[in-house]
């Protein structure tokens, strides 16, 4: 597998996709069998060394072709192309972890327990975000309380936005360790577990369990299944690599915000061309060509913007300043130019038979990933 391979076989299931957008966009439940394809076309390599047999070699190697790749699903499936990025970007915490670490003997057991689980067909995501945190990692209620070894624990406490709730295996999240004052990156076997407060027997555990408490009901991303769930005393497997809530943000936040940021670039690309190809029969009056101008030269700043990111990643130290200021400017760029074309296009983008009304309530999550529009502009101002 390389990655011309994986983008081969992705736009193919991108193809598919395509052709049942009618009976897709308006859905509002993700389908395992379309995970089973992307894991079947090799996407799930993405998160998984070179050295165990996946496409991993380091973010500067990584972040522009699986950024196409992402681009490329997300023009003909923006929930399944965004809860798909999930997965290369936590999984990113380990893989971007400093090399002092590989002479641990703990941090070398759970990176084996780790790459085993992508091996055997397992999806990653994160479900972090905790009412009235705003979004900021730091700001976590939920508690931790240690188990039987050093990385063994229980958590109790609400998140939400667990995107891909349902289709991912195991989720990352934070809690904040009983008698310790900071948040640890934590990560929950989701696998077979109800969400009805009780564990599941085959666990063999009588321990806590996940209560469902807020179904998602997005204007946006409306199929990407962000529920709300209540941990309590729920078994919890935390990063050994202590200490490093902040550190992992640093060394993974660049790459993070280019895959986040390309899958909203790659739902204006095809609502570019499509209306392109809508406005090609149609007389255009004074208003509309302006309109279509002023979205077409948007559209070329949201690439070049992208591409900055990409860079930026690719060549800096520490890109996050840069990648923020990219991942901001295409948020307001692409809320820019999913207006302008519905406004050209007129009336009937509001009917539920136009794929317009939903890409640009789609576009608009980018404001509200992480970081949402308050955190990034305080990030902004602190990263300068």
């Amino acid at each position: 597998m390389d990655y011309p391979t994986l983008q081969a076989n992705v736009s193919a299931i991108a193809g598919d996709f395509v052709a049942n957008r009618n009976e897709r966009q308006p859905r509002q439940h993700l389908d395992q069998v379309d995970f089973d394809r992307l894991r079947d076309a090799g996407l799930l390599l993405v998160g998984l060394p070179t050295s165990e047999g996946g496409l991993w070699e380091s973010v500067q190697q990584t972040v522009r072709p699986l950024c196409k790749v992402l681009r490329v699903l997300a023009r003909s499936d923006s929930s399944v192309a965004l809860v798909s990025s999930m997965h290369p970007a936590v999984l990113s915490y380990w893989l971007t972890a400093p090399q002092e670490l590989e002479a641990d003997t703990l941090w070398q057991e759970q990176c084996r327990e780790i790459y085993q689980s992508v091996k055997d067909g397992n999806w990653w995501g994160t479900i972090t975000s905790e009412p009235g945190s705003h979004g900021d990692i730091t700001r976590s209620n939920t508690t931790a309380t240690l188990g039987d070894s050093p990385t063994s624990y229980s958590i109790t406490g609400q998140k939400h936005f667990g995107s891909g709730s349902g289709m991912m295996s195991f989720m990352v999240t934070t809690a904040v360790p009983k008698d310790e004052d900071q948040p640890e990156w934590f990560y929950v076997d989701m696998r077979d577990v109800p969400w009805d407060g009780a564990v599941s027997q085959e666990r063999g555990s009588q321990q806590g369990g996940i209560r469902l408490i807020a179904e998602w009901d997005g204007h946006g991303m409306i199929a990407t299944q962000s529920h709300g769930l209540a941990f309590e005393n729920f078994p919890a497997t935390r990063m050994a690599w202590f200490g490093s809530l902040l550190d992992v943000a640093k060394n993974a936040g660049g790459f993070i915000g280019c895959l986040f940021t390309s899958v909203i670039v790659g739902i204006v690309d095809e609502a570019v061309a499509t209306a392109k190809r809508a406005l090609s029969a149609k007389d255009l009056g004074a208003f509309e060509r302006t309109e279509w101008t002023r979205a077409q030269m948007e559209h070329w700043l949201i690439q070049q913007a992208l591409e900055g990111m990409v860079r930026a990643v690719e060549t800096h130290d520490d890109p996050r300043l840069e990648v923020l200021q990219g991942k901001t400017a295409i948020a307001e760029l692409a809320e820019n130019v999913l207006t302008r074309l519905c406004r050209i296009l007129g009336g009937s983008t509001l009917s539920r038979r136009s794929p317009f009304g939903f890409w640009l309530a789609d576009v608009r999550a980018l404001g509200f990933l992480r970081p949402p529009w308050p955190l990034a502009f305080k990030s902004l101002a602190d990263l300068e």
